[in-house]
């Protein structure tokens, strides 16, 4: 077959790809991510490139403008490449840029994990404090006495005695450690290192090291988000974070939000191209981590790293497990399992110490995964009498309800609106996005600020709530979400602030000589609508579960808002447009990345793991799409802030 080169800027990555191949695919193959909501079927349009040399083939598209044709832009998923030629990936287009939640640094979050734990094992409870802190794997170090004629005892059974005196009970090995185990021994003088790992309800004897390195263990806690994928380095021993990094999920370029995602796994090899990608994602993370501490004269090995603990939706978990995600979307909406079980990393591609450990926290249900369980033991919600809310706002809105005694969720179905996407000037939170706006006249253009302070090329998730209650503020839009300034300050001139757009009216926010993209960044009534049934979707989920419970939202001492988009939320003007309900913002808190920060709370503590499964096994879910109060909620909330304005007045 005949190779052609395809060069890409600003990277200046090439790539020799067969005739025929698409842009998309041709910059998966060179690892670069350009944006690709419908996952390449050619109708979301937010995969633009400019050919900059050279020609390609490319059908009729409504989705760009003459301009746009006339200037090169072309859109990846269409664009067949038979020739050599340089592409140009603009900004708005990279699916790897934008900011990361990483979370916190340093010591792990402290509570105590002892409190409120009467459901939980006593044997469990016991051995933890054995073990002191007890992380997924544990390294301690012994010195046996020699076998004589006195003491008899088998090699395995020494190791397992002395353990037993430390309190540690339910011990297994495998045959790898049994075929080395009594030269080894001998060889160390009974001088040895025991890696324990808790796995599967028994503790294993996972390695055995010569002499005493119990000081050096290191665990990986990794947060798999739709958008992201967050790795923190941690020393088990100190409990400290040495480092944490994060990077897009390379996954986007097969669909922005998990239902694409799952459909491209049905497709021939789009599984393991799935799995491939998030393992790809994990091992650059870890390796970075590492390189990073080798940098500033902490060396560690991949070696040291014994053990993995994820956090994620459903639906990330199963990817990367390379477990078949497809029933996940289809009725009656069940998951292969709920708790993954403890493999070694090796089986999923993960690249620690060869007998090191991987464990994934639990969730509850198709929908409901173990980032909200994580996120949970962060919130301490599970932890007060006090009836609290959870909120996590992503392209899946995930809402519970509840307190220490009893927890109630579901999932609702938000759209990746809020990440910018499906929206036609969004963007994710990148430099240049548009994250606040103000409009003091609304005959005048809006006043618009940007991350970084450069040149606009979109607006991001928490921009786009502060413009609609911006124009719903300054009467650009009725409560219904209609642009409906009088007619007479319609034009359509291209200068006009509202005029007649390919989709009916819309609002410019920037004009092409301000931004950077050279265009308008207009906000359309397609646009609107989108973040109205975005807005409703969620606000319907906290409604149905108050009502499920004869609660109010007054009942409710605290709202926890979790994930990336909701740290940069402005809650009052949340709570303006109807996406959050009216409560005094002292109520509300953000909690940041509390997938990864209880992942590192779960990798640093068995207790804490005890109690991730109390909390999934305590947890009532309630499956929205069958639901008529969902849908009465849903069509109520289609209003700016709602249809019944009393739930918003004060």
């Amino acid at each position: 077959m005949n190779k052609v080169t395809i060069t890409f800027s600003p990277s200046k990555k090439q790539v020799s790809v067969v005739q025929g191949t698409s842009i998309l695919d041709a910059a998966r193959e060179a690892g670069l991510h350009i944006q690709s909501v419908c996952g390449g079927d050619g109708v979301c349009g937010k995969c633009r490139v400019i050919i900059k040399k050279g020609k390609v083939e490319s059908p009729p598209t409504g989705l760009l403008t003459p301009e746009e044709i006339d200037d090169g832009v072309v859109l990846a998923c269409e664009a067949k490449v038979f020739n050599d030629i340089s592409v140009e990936i603009p900004p708005e287009s990279r699916a790897d840029e934008g900011e990361i939640l990483m979370g916190a640094q340093g010591p792990h979050k402290k509570f105590d994990l002892y409190s409120n734990v009467e459901e939980l094992a006593p044997d469990i409870i016991h051995e933890a404090r054995i073990m002191e802190h007890s992380p997924l794997s544990t390294k301690i170090f012994l010195k046996l006495p020699p076998p004589t004629l006195d003491d008899i005892i088998s090699d395995l059974e020494r190791i397992y005695r002395a353990l037993h005196k430390l309190g540690v009970d339910h011990i297994q090995t495998g045959l790898a450690n049994l075929k080395n185990i009594g030269g080894f021994l001998r060889e160390h003088n009974w001088e040895v290192t025991v890696t324990l790992g808790k796995r599967n309800g028994t503790t294993e004897l996972v390695q055995l090291e010569g002499g005493d390195t119990s000081k050096t263990n290191y665990g990986v806690a990794v947060d798999i988000g739709t958008t992201t994928v967050v790795t923190h380095l941690v020393d088990l021993v100190s409990e400290q974070t040495v480092c944490s990094m994060g990077a897009f999920n390379k996954q986007i370029t097969y669909g922005d939000d998990i239902i694409s995602r799952i459909i491209f796994a049905s497709e021939k090899e789009g599984l393991e191209k799935l799995h491939m990608a998030v393992v790809d994602n994990i091992n650059s993370l870890i390796q970075g981590c590492i390189t990073d501490c080798c940098n500033k004269s902490k060396h560690i090995k991949l070696e040291d790293i014994t053990c993995v603990l994820c956090a994620g939706n459903p639906t990330m978990t199963h990817l990367l497990l390379n477990i078949d995600p497809g029933y996940l979307r289809k009725e009656p909406y069940v998951p292969t399992t709920n708790e993954m079980p403890v493999i070694r990393a090796a089986e999923a591609g993960i690249k620690i110490n060869h007998r090191g450990l991987l464990a994934c926290a639990p969730g509850v249900s198709s929908y409901i995964g173990a980032d909200i369980t994580a996120g949970l033991l962060v919130s301490d919600l599970t932890e007060k009498p006090e009836v609290a809310m959870y909120i996590d706002m992503g392209t899946n809105g995930e809402i519970v309800l509840g307190n220490k005694d009893w927890l109630t969720c579901c999932a609702c179905s938000v759209g990746p609106a809020f990440e910018g996407s499906g929206i036609r000037c969004g963007t994710r939170a990148i430099k240049g996005a548009i994250q606040k706006v103000k409009i003091p006249d609304p005959t005048k253009p809006a006043k618009a600020e940007t991350i970084g302070d450069t040149a606009p090329n979109g607006i991001c998730g928490s921009g786009l709530i502060e413009l609609i209650s911006e124009m719903l503020k300054a009467g650009i839009i009725d409560r219904a979400g209609k642009i409906s300034l009088p007619k007479s300050a319609i034009r359509n001139s291209q200068s006009a602030i509202i005029r007649e757009g390919s989709e009916g009216l819309e609002y410019v926010v920037v004009s092409a000589d301000q931004s950077a993209t050279g265009r308008d960044i207009i906000l359309t009534q397609a646009d609107i609508d989108h973040l109205i049934r975005s807005k409703a979707a969620v606000y319907a989920g906290m409604a149905t579960l108050l009502k499920k419970i004869n609660y109010t939202v007054k009942d409710v001492s605290r709202f926890y808002i979790a994930g990336g988009f909701g740290s940069h939320l402005d809650i009052a003007k949340a709570i303006t447009i109807g996406l959050l309900p009216n409560a005094p913002l002292d109520r509300f808190s953000y909690i940041g990345n509390g997938s990864v920060e209880g992942a590192r709370m779960i990798l640093l503590s068995y207790i804490a793991m005890a109690k991730a499964r109390q909390v999934a096994d305590k947890m009532t879910y309630i499956e929205l799409s069958t639901d008529n109060t969902f849908t009465e909620e849903f069509i109520s909330a289609m209003f700016l802030p709602h249809t019944d304005l009393s739930l918003f007045a004060g």
